[in-house]
């Protein structure tokens, strides 16, 4: 198969500026939608992560469907897995009172574990090959668990060891940068990059969502959840708009 076809059976966007941008802005979407459907709208931890479950299933099944790459599907799913990874670890610390250090260590062995029985199936870990149902299944579940490792991660930090919101974004925000830099000066394995980078990109998404959203009295902004949410939704429907109209070879 020649390499224009095999890039438009794959699933999934090519990595450019924009997909790292909506990824975060996704990631933020999910720290502040699940804290405003939890707590604004009263609609309780339980009931927001079996709605989030839900529509989280339905995007997905859809996207599963997809014979080919759809910007408006896949970043949906994004968004719908960004929220209920988020309120996996919400969960397990609020309702099960699990520590945010086993929350982050049982996710990072739970993600090794996705991508080492991935790698001994398919005997690569690439999102440029993401053209077959097993492997985009591989890929989803990875996908949700670095939602909640980072999340975890992320919350640690912040809160449980009192880094506070914004040393945290830029704690994580360095870290990305340091990945980018050993990418791109030192030839660092571009998969292993990758996936350290969205890792990464939750716990900096969520800080950011965190400093925003949440009151002064918290180390925040204030600027409140559902404001947070609103702002950061309208930019990433607006780059998926973008996405879907630009022609294909730009976005796949």
């Amino acid at each position: 198969m020649d390499t224009d076809a095999r890039l438009w059976l794959n699933k999934v966007p090519q990595v450019t500026v924009l997909f790292w941008i909506i990824k975060m802005m996704s990631t933020t979407v999910g720290e502040t939608g699940a804290d405003f459907l939890n707590a604004d709208l009263n609609f309780g931890l339980g009931a927001t992560t079996a709605l989030m479950g839900i529509l989280f299933a339905v995007a997905l099944a859809f996207q599963l469907r997809a014979r080919r790459y759809a910007p408006s599907l896949y970043w949906l799913t994004v968004v719908f897995v960004s929220v209920f990874g988020t309120l996996l670890t919400d969960n397990l610390t609020d309702r099960l009172n699990v520590p945010l250090a086993a929350s982050t260590a049982c996710f990072s062995i739970a993600l090794m574990a996705t991508f080492a029985i991935w790698y001994a199936q398919e005997k690569t870990l690439s999102i440029l090959s993401i053209d077959s149902p097993r492997r985009e299944l591989f890929y989803w579940a990875a996908i949700l668990f670095t939602f909640a490792l980072g999340t975890a991660a992320g919350d640690w930090l912040a809160e449980g060891l009192n880094l506070g919101y914004a040393n945290s974004a830029l704690l994580f925000g360095g870290l990305i940068a340091a990945v980018a830099f050993f990418r791109y000066i030192f030839k660092a394995d571009a998969v292993a990059c990758f996936w350290i980078a969205y890792v990464l990109t939750r716990p900096f998404g969520a800080s950011c969502g965190d400093l925003l959203s949440q009151p002064a009295s918290s180390g925040g902004l204030g600027f409140g959840a559902i404001e947070a949410s609103i702002v950061f939704l309208a930019l990433i429907i607006g780059m998926v708009i973008y996405l879907s109209l630009v022609p294909k070879r730009l976005n796949q």
